[in-house]
């Protein structure tokens, strides 16, 4: 899986900056990824999960503070972590955010 990122490392510390200001901890930081992720992410999209065509519909975010797609195919829903949910080609709009994210995660 591919983890490199179009943005510069400047631009996506700019939006780590912007998802985390107020907040106190980690646990409020994760939820100011998901807000901004939420809020940017064009939502749906398809991607390859597995070799499998699945439809990005919604995220999550658990009591652990991990973001989550919520996949389907079919009748069948799965939740994925965002981190490692492939990105198809070409990118859904606002996936730059998880590109932060990621950043703001280490990995």
């Amino acid at each position: 899986m591919i983890k490199t990122s179009k943005f510069g490392t400047k631009y996506l510390d700019k939006l780590i900056e912007e998802a985390t200001t107020d907040a106190y901890n980690e646990s409020e930081q994760a939820g100011g990824f998901f807000a901004m992720i939420e809020e940017n992410l064009a939502l749906p999209f398809v991607t390859q999960v597995l070799g499998q065509e699945v439809t990005v519909a919604k995220l999550d975010i658990t009591k652990r503070d991990e973001i989550v797609a919520i996949c389907s195919r079919g009748k069948v829903t799965q939740a994925i972590p965002i981190l490692d949910l492939p990105m198809p080609n070409p990118r859904p709009e606002g996936a730059e955010w998880i590109d932060a994210y990621r950043r703001w995660n280490g990995t």
